[in-house]
């Protein structure tokens, strides 16, 4: 799969294509069924599929300060897009001088003159252009215009709810990672490095492994989570021929111990070595509890050893 960084690394001679467009955060199961319908008509057209998304989340630039919580970073968003059977991944720079283009100009520019779309599948919700003034039925009549289908695709509902990133971010706030998972087709992932912290799971006889993760990431509501860490390379890439490992999952500030700072430590189970520096992705299977403060160091190393035992028979 191809990753363009703006319209301008398109190539020379780029043909047609079947666009889809959108923020795509998460990649969840009501993305890929989006996804799966560009690809469809893709493969009766003979073309390529196209995601055409931005960066950063346009709400940062428009309103400075309310950037969500970060489903995925750019590049395992492109990675799962890879899995769906995305050709390409667009990543269009979102300015404030791109926000300030009106919906003809968006699509011209990049759908038409960009892309070349010859069909464009968005879900019916879509809203672009400036201020979002455009929707399905704008682009259907810009379509008509300009030489492209358009095709607004049912929202994914489960018990009369849209699946979407605003709900799984809710769900992840709230470390209902069950319903997280459910949601997005996968467990959800935190990607970051190994960085040193205090040493103290070491001395405990848990050694964890402190992510360090960005700050717009989607960090699970404070507690331990049974989970497992894949492994990544420096630029974010899983490397797929590493097995994932079990491991049990602290969020939190370590209130035993009065911290101050939220941390994710990942204690890997039956690992020997050294992790720092590594990228690691940190996957949320199940919550286990809340976070809490121990009355004395051995009621907690009691704890940390129920939660271990607890985490294997979670992930068998």
């Amino acid at each position: 799969m191809q990753r363009w960084r703006g319209l301008e690394e398109i190539p020379a001679g780029w043909g047609r294509c079947v666009a889809t467009v959108g923020v795509f955060d998460g990649l969840h199961r009501g993305h890929q069924q989006i996804i799966a319908r560009a690809r469809q008509r893709a493969a009766e057209r003979d073309l390529p599929t196209v995601l055409l998304t931005f960066t950063p989340h346009p709400s940062e630039v428009v309103r400075p300060g309310s950037h969500p919580p970060q489903l995925t970073t750019n590049t395992r968003k492109a990675e799962l897009a890879a899995e769906l059977g995305v050709d390409v991944v667009v990543f269009l720079p979102f300015t404030l001088e791109f926000s300030k283009l009106s919906p003809e100009e968006f699509i011209h520019e990049a759908v038409v003159a960009g892309l070349h779309a010859d069909a464009v599948v968005v879900g019916e919700n879509f809203r672009f252009g400036h201020k979002a003034a455009g929707n399905v039925a704008m682009l259907s009549d810009l379509g008509r215009r300009w030489g492209f289908d358009a095709e607004g695709v049912t929202l994914l509902t489960e018990a009369g709810r849209p699946i979407s990133s605003t709900y799984i971010r809710s769900c992840v706030e709230a470390g209902d990672m069950t319903a997280a998972a459910h949601a997005l087709g996968r467990p959800h992932r935190l990607d970051g490095v190994v960085v040193r912290g205090d040493q103290r799971g070491r001395e405990l006889g848990y050694p964890t492994a402190n992510v360090r993760t960005a700050s717009f990431a989607a960090v699970p509501a404070d507690g331990i989570y049974a989970g497992r860490v894949a492994r990544i390379d420096e630029w974010g890439n899983t490397l797929a021929d590493l097995p994932t490992l079990p491991a049990a999952i602290s969020v939190g500030s370590n209130p035993t111990f009065e911290g101050r700072h939220r941390s994710v430590e990942a204690f890997v189970l039956d690992f020997e070595g050294d992790l720092y520096g590594q990228n690691l992705g940190v996957e949320f299977v199940s919550r286990l509890r809340g976070m809490v403060k121990f009355d004395s160091v051995a009621d907690l190393i009691t704890q940390m050893a129920a939660d271990v035992v607890q985490t294997r028979q979670l992930l068998g």
